[in-house]
């Protein structure tokens, strides 16, 4: 792969999205492209969810033949079903793309986890000759599925980028080319980091708090906790709710980071555990300032 010279970065966006998979994130990346005057072309295993998409968003169907069209294809499916799709659609990917001009479709992804996935995209794009950027922007609901994406879902939620191994000019023309290729969704920060440091992280940002979530409201005291519960509850059961096949298979290819976020605060609670069993209100204060003191420097850092 050569020097950069693409003319689409400087075209204002794109003019042809393609779609793959249009659950919550896809169908809203498809909606807020559509919303801007992109235009869209998307697939779905789904017949019934091509129907309702192709009502005002998708103007055709994504595939071999249309491929070409596209200026960016986004990859919103779970992490084996983005790889197969990649897989499926190597050639005709590499087919529709000009390695010397650049010119051609860039691919990015949205899964949680970065590893298993970019692992196995650039290496189809090496052996293939086409453009993969990994991607995962961080916004969603506690829903899925079509019915519930929206044109605005994005609107100033960050982008985490992580680019192929490539030459440093290579890289940058990419990340610029995908940076541009979103701006019609009205992300707002936009951060640049590789597959590991982005599983590490998430483990503790996303995943650990779906677990956790998921585990509170098993405790028997849910059952009767009506009138008794306010903005507490709610904060911390919101994402309770979540789509047990897409999340087991994410948590499961980030396994290792998770399990170490577990472990770190199955023991930290045993200190607050301990504090209370030995009725020691001292250790119980300290434990609870310690906490709210490392909140407060967290909240003050992200405010500068």
């Amino acid at each position: 792969m050569g020097t950069v010279r693409n003319a689409r970065v400087n075209q204002g966006g794109p003019k042809c999205a393609g779609i793959v998979g249009l659950g919550l994130i896809g169908g809203s990346f498809a909606r807020g492209y559509a919303q801007a005057g992109v235009r869209v072309l998307a697939w779905d295993t789904d017949d019934d969810v091509m129907t309702a998409a192709s009502m005002g968003t998708v103007a055709g169907e994504l595939n071999d033949e249309t491929l070409g069209e596209c200026d960016i294809i986004v990859l919103a499916c779970y992490p084996e079903a983005c790889i197969e799709w990649l897989e499926a659609h190597a050639q005709a990917l590499a087919d529709a793309t000009d390695t010397e001009a650049i010119m051609g479709p860039v691919v990015i992804d949205t899964v949680g986890v970065k590893g298993i996935v970019c692992e196995r995209a650039f290496e189809l794009a090496r052996e293939h000759g086409f453009y993969f950027v990994g991607a995962h922007p961080m916004a969603g609901t506690q829903y899925s599925g079509y019915a519930h994406s929206r044109a605005d879902l994005f609107q100033g939620a960050p982008l985490v980028l992580v680019p192929p191994a490539v030459d440093d000019a290579l890289k940058l023309e990419l990340l610029g080319q995908v940076r541009e290729m979103v701006r019609p969704l009205g992300f707002g920060k936009f951060s640049v980091t590789s597959a590991t440091e982005h599983d590490r992280v998430i483990a503790f940002t996303s995943q650990l708090a779906h677990v956790v979530s998921n585990a509170y409201v098993k405790s028997p005291t849910a059952q009767v906790h009506h009138g008794f519960s306010a903005g507490s509850y709610r904060d911390l059961t919101r994402v309770a709710h979540l789509n047990p096949q897409m999340w087991s298979e994410l948590m499961i290819d980030d396994a290792d980071a998770l399990a170490f976020e577990i472990d770190h605060l199955i023991e930290s609670l045993g200190a607050y555990s301990r504090a209370l069993k030995e009725r020691d209100q001292r250790y119980l204060e300290n434990l609870l300032a310690e906490g709210d003191r490392i909140k407060r420097a967290l909240d003050d850092e992200a405010s500068h």
